[in-house]
C-alpha cells in the first residue's frame, strides 16, 4: 500500500465549482479497483489550498486509475479551475499512530 498526496491550489472564484466536482466523484474515486481511502482536506490559512490523500493498494492501481476515463473527466473539470500548479507525491507510510 501507499499513499497519494496532491496539492492544489484554485481562484477564490472556483472553489464552489471543485468542491462540487469532488463532491459528485467522491464516491467513484473512493470505490476505483485499488483505492482503499480518501480524504480532501482544506488548508486553514490559504483557504483556496486544498490536499487530497489517497491510499492505493499498488501503483498500478493508481495507474488504472490515472488512464481510466473517471480520471480524465474529473480532472478536464478540475484542471482549469487552478491558480497555481499541482503538486503530487507518492508516498510510503512508515508508521501511524492512533
Amino acid at each position: 500500500m501507499f499513499v497519494r498526496i496532491v496539492k492544489m491550489g484554485f481562484h477564490e472564484n472556483n472553489i464552489e465549482a471543485f468542491l462540487n466536482n469532488f463532491n459528485d466523484n467522491k464516491l467513484k474515486i473512493r470505490n476505483f479497483k485499488g483505492c482503499l481511502f480518501l480524504e480532501l482536506y482544506r488548508d486553514k490559512i490559504n483557504t483556496t489550498t486544498f490536499f487530497t490523500y489517497s491510499y492505493w493498494e499498488t501503483e498500478a492501481d493508481l495507474e488504472r486509475y490515472r488512464q481510466s476515463k473517471l480520471f480524465k473527466d474529473v480532472w478536464a473539470k478540475t484542471k482549469p479551475l487552478f491558480n497555481i500548479k499541482p503538486e503530487a507525491w507518492s508516498v510510503e507510510k512508515l508508521e501511524s499512530l492512533e
